[in-house]
């Protein structure tokens, strides 16, 4: 499965989009950094769908610098005229720096004041070449995170590894699947999750679930939902369109055709 494109509903609508791993430093702090880029004509737009990773993010724009919370159902942003973003998806043990109580921040952002990292992304992005002024701006970046961050501590660590744990391992589907995996207890790990992350784990599975759902869905336009139901841990193929539609707004069969 593409982790370039995981989350994505419709990567054709992308017009330049990639994502650029962290630092080494930065790894307990950053999982990547992501940076679209688009040039539309006046009297066009491009809406871009998401299943957005159960994580916040931090993004520097040609206006202001943001702070994004989990999400917790499809979320969509119309592209228009000429920009950018610069975008930091935080790993758990960078959320304080930036916020106490991550589920405030849910399905919703807020505006930071950090006018040197918006100035110096702000400059990098001026640079000619694409490639180069994404190394500057992911640079410039990381030295302003750098600068700003303690070392993660033992919880934060363990918050991360929770947060890898669920995103990556499908046989994990329930609390206690989670934390048997990490040996704690089922309230100790709804702990983490609520203050790292500001949604429960089972709603994390839920994104993750949902996330690989609409990539298979979409990359296998042959497979039985039926049968990608049942992989992915759903009851059966009424359960899987019960979820798209809840949160997604539209079922599997409409979501294949679209795309």
């Amino acid at each position: 499965m593409s982790a370039e494109t995981r989350g994505i509903l419709y990567p054709a609508r992308l017009p330049s989009f990639r994502r650029v791993p962290p630092p080494p430093h930065l790894d307990d702090l950053v999982r990547w950094f992501w940076i679209p880029e688009w040039d539309f004509a006046a009297d066009h737009s491009s809406r871009q769908y998401l299943v957005a990773y159960p994580a916040c993010h931090l993004v520097v724009e040609p206006a202001q610098v943001s702070l994004s919370g989990p999400t917790t159902r499809l979320s969509y942003r119309d592209l228009t005229g000429r920009g950018w973003a610069v975008g930091a998806l935080l790993r758990p043990a960078a959320v304080p720096l930036f916020v106490d109580a991550p589920a405030d921040l849910r399905d919703s952002e807020r505006l930071i004041e950090a006018p040197e990292l918006h100035r110096a992304v702000v400059q990098a992005m001026r640079v000619p070449e694409q490639d180069a002024r994404h190394v500057e701006a992911v640079e410039t970046f990381s030295e302003w995170l750098a600068a700003r961050a303690l070392p993660a501590s033992g919880e934060g660590r363990l918050a991360n590894a929770m947060a890898d744990l669920i995103d990556s391992d499908p046989d994990v589907r329930t609390l206690p699947d989670a934390a048997s995996r990490l040996h704690i207890s089922p309230r100790t790990l709804q702990r983490l999750a609520i203050r790292y992350v500001g949604l429960t784990p089972v709603e994390m599975i839920r994104r993750r679930r949902l996330q690989e759902a609409a990539q298979r869905v979409r990359l296998e336009p042959t497979a039985l939902l039926s049968q990608i139901a049942t992989e992915l841990g759903y009851t059966d193929h009424a359960h899987l369109t019960r979820e798209f539609r809840e949160r997604l707004g539209f079922t599997p069969t409409t979501y294949r055709r679209g795309v």
